[in-house]
C-alpha cells in the first residue's frame, strides 16, 4: 500500500472519529506504529543471534532462547497493532457501503433521495452501533494483548541473565539477553501507550452513549 492510500484511509477514519477518537489515532499511528517502525524493530532485530549461554552443547542455545521466548515481542506488536486497527478501517467500509447504496438509489429516484451521513459529528443508526462495536472492540484486543505479554514476560521486564536447565543443557547454564535496559525501556512505552489508547477508547464509548 502506497502512503497516498494509507493518508486517504487515515483521513476518511478521521472524519468520522470524535475528538478522543483522533487523539486515539494519533496515538496509535504517530507513537505507537512510529515506534514500532523506526526503533522497536531494530532493537529485537539480533534477539536470537545475540542471545548467548555459557556452553556450546548443540541445541542448548535454541532449546534456551524457545522456551524464554516462546512468540517474539515484535511479532505480538504487529499483530496487535493490525488486529487494533483493523475496527476503525470497518467504520470507514460501513459508511462507504451507505454511501454506494444511497447512490444507487439516487440513480433510481433523483434526488428527492435522502442523502446519508450529511454530517459525520452525528452518528445513528447502522454507524453508531458499528463505531461503539469497533470502540469495545479496539480495547478488548489491547487488554487481551497486554495479558497475553504479562503470562509471557512477567510485569513486562526481561532480566540480564536467565538460567537454563533443559535439555539438551548439560547442566543449570546462564544465558545473556541482548540489550535487556534497552528492550525494557520500550516495552514499558508500548504497555503505556496501550493502556492510554483503551482508557480513550472506553471514555469514547462513554461519550457517545451518554450523546445519544
Amino acid at each position: 500500500m502506497n502512503w497516498g492510500v494509507f493518508e486517504g484511509l487515515l483521513s476518511g477514519v478521521n472524519k468520522y472519529s470524535t475528538a478522543f477518537g483522533r487523539i486515539w489515532l494519533s496515538l496509535v499511528f504517530i507513537f505507537r506504529l512510529l515506534v514500532y517502525v523506526v526503533a522497536a524493530e531494530r532493537v529485537w532485530s539480533d534477539d536470537h543471534k545475540d542471545f548467548d549461554c555459557n556452553t556450546r552443547q548443540p541445541g542448548c542455545r535454541n532449546v534456551c532462547f524457545d522456551h524464554f521466548f516462546p512468540i517474539s515481542h515484535i511479532r505480538l506488536w504487529a499483530l496487535q497493532l493490525i488486529l487494533v486497527t483493523c475496527p476503525s478501517l470497518l467504520v470507514i467500509m460501513h459508511v462507504a457501503y451507505r454511501e454506494a447504496k444511497a447512490q444507487r438509489r439516487r440513480a433510481v429516484e433523483g434526488d428527492n433521495c435522502r442523502r446519508v451521513y450529511l454530517d459525520p459529528g452525528k452518528k445513528r443508526g447502522g454507524l453508531w452501533w458499528t463505531y461503539l462495536l469497533s470502540l469495545v472492540f479496539k480495547a478488548a484486543v489491547d487488554v487481551i494483548f497486554l495479558y497475553i505479554f504479562y503470562r509471557f514476560y512477567r510485569n513486562y521486564t526481561l532480566p540480564h541473565v536467565v538460567k537454563c536447565e533443559l535439555m539438551p543443557c548439560p547442566n543449570i547454564v546462564d544465558c545473556f539477553i541482548s540489550r535487556p535496559t534497552e528492550k525494557n525501556i520500550f516495552t514499558l512505552f508500548m504497555v503505556v501507550t496501550a493502556c492510554i489508547c483503551i482508557m480513550l477508547s472506553l471514555i469514547e464509548a462513554t461519550y457517545l452513549i451518554g450523546k445519544r
